[in-house]
């Protein structure tokens, strides 16, 4: 809730909004609430100036930035299209997936998934026939843990017949590290 204090001179603020400040137009100081009213209602927003305190070592020492032409430029993103099981994942290096439970796989094992479909990037693309040669894609087990669960209702009608399951499917969480060995193959060129 904000609070208004009225005071003798045109400048009203309100305690709640420090960079705001309201000035009257009318020179309206009476305390009664009507005339509070009257002078709320004939109000103009104008911008404060923000203060930010600088301390003297602040002062003294220049801010250093670095030029855009020395930071190291980002290389182009690649991505691939990768089989593990029966179902196909679209996977970018440094993000996650959850597949279906990888057996013999504990948590921070590396794995090396060889089954690549296609590789990418926006300028390029390796297609494989059906899979990419030599391209692997690097990644590392995090977690093995249960899906979301499923319920699974039975129901008859007018048999009384009710039977409540549910089902955890097991899932292994994997976190792309690389993708590499593509650049062996033809590519076709995106126009």
């Amino acid at each position: 809730m904000a609070t208004l204090s009225v005071c003798s001179s045109p400048s009203l603020t309100v305690s709640s909004l420090p960079q705001i400040k309201y000035t009257s137009i009318s020179n309206s100081t009476s305390t009664n609430v009507a005339s509070i009213s009257q002078s709320l209602s004939s109000l103009k927003l104008t911008q404060m100036p923000s203060f930010v305190p600088k301390s003297t070592a602040q002062l003294a020492e220049p801010q250093t930035t670095v030029p855009e032409e020395s930071q190291k430029p980002k290389g182009e993103e690649i991505f691939a299209v990768i089989m593990v099981g029966s179902r196909q994942y679209i996977v970018f290096p440094g993000r996650y997936i959850y597949t279906q439970r990888l057996k013999g796989a504990n948590v921070n094992d590396k794995i090396v998934l060889n089954k690549v479909l296609l590789v990418g990037s926006k300028t390029k693309t390796w297609i494989g026939k059906p899979i990419v040669s030599n391209a692997v894609v690097h990644a590392v087990v995090e977690e093995q843990t249960l899906d979301k669960k499923v319920v699974v209702f039975k129901y008859k009608k007018k048999k009384n017949y009710r039977r409540n399951i549910g089902h955890r499917q097991p899932i292994t969480r994997i976190r792309i590290v690389g993708i590499t060995g593509y650049e062996d193959s033809p590519f076709a060129t995106l126009p």
